[in-house]
């Protein structure tokens, strides 16, 4: 029998099962997405105490079983558990979201270390700086790239025409095709959705940066309005199906 793998692991969202059971994803630092199922887990008052709430940050150990695609949870130690996310429904709202669209981009045990580390930074970031779209946007740009995904924002798909800085050509966002398109190719999409000069560069610039935005920093009103909801389909067009979360969102527009 194989040894136990232990890591830390952040829990993305648990469900019962039967009587005393839960069935419980988790995203890991050494093993990607790892679904598991924790014997009773409603029950027990030592290994699993406050430890399989959404958002912990925990050293997780677990064992694959043969013939099943459920792990066994053996144990759950905190690391974290991020208490002041769950003081405020505008705090809970974007955790989940986070959390949610992380477990939407990335495939059961497809080891990605540098997801883990955005997950686990977005999450602190929240906890200690508050709800801020400006960065909401930069979370999902930043997790579209790693996860493989990242949307092409300076040249049209179609015809590879660039986008200038500046330029009042119209260009519209299409999640069918990843990336915005030019107006002459875009009449191929009439889902596309319309994208300011603004916008666009404001976001290309952003898909650019590798670390946290700083609290200070925020896009303007107009860029969050036309960038936000382009993202949010693009993101479930990626994971195929509708984000639970995201509607919660609309009744906290704070930047």
């Amino acid at each position: 029998m194989r040894s136990p793998c232990v890591t830390p692991a952040i829990v993305l969202r648990s469900w019962p099962f039967g009587e005393s059971d839960k069935i419980v994803s988790f995203f890991t630092e050494d093993h990607g997405k790892v679904t598991g199922i924790a014997k009773g887990a409603k029950r027990s008052r030592k290994r699993f105490v406050n430890t399989l709430e959404p958002f912990s940050l925990i050293n997780l150990r677990f064992q694959d079983r043969p013939h099943s695609t459920l792990a066994f949870v053996q144990a759950c130690d905190p690391i974290r558990l991020f208490k002041d996310l769950t003081t405020s429904l505008e705090k809970i709202a974007y955790a989940s979201y986070l959390v949610e669209i992380t477990d939407g981009l990335a495939g059961e045990r497809e080891e990605n270390r540098r997801i883990f580390e955005h997950l686990r930074e977005g999450l602190i970031f929240v906890e200690e700086n508050g709800p801020s779209l400006s960065f909401l946007t930069f979370f999902e740009l930043r997790l579209l790239k790693l996860a493989g995904y990242q949307p092409i924002l300076e040249h049209c798909r179609r015809c590879r025409r660039h986008f200038q800085e500046g330029s009042q050509i119209p260009w519209r966002f299409s999640p069918r095709d990843g990336g915005v398109l030019c107006a002459p190719c875009s009449t191929f999409r009439r889902e596309a959705i319309p994208l300011s000069g603004e916008a666009l560069d404001a976001l290309a610039e952003l898909q650019r940066a590798n670390r946290i935005l700083p609290h200070h920093l925020s896009l303007p009103s107009t860029v969050l309005r036309e960038g936000r909801p382009a993202l949010l389909r693009f993101i479930q067009f990626q994971a195929n199906r509708e984000l639970k979360s995201a509607p919660f969102l609309d009744a906290f527009y704070s930047e």
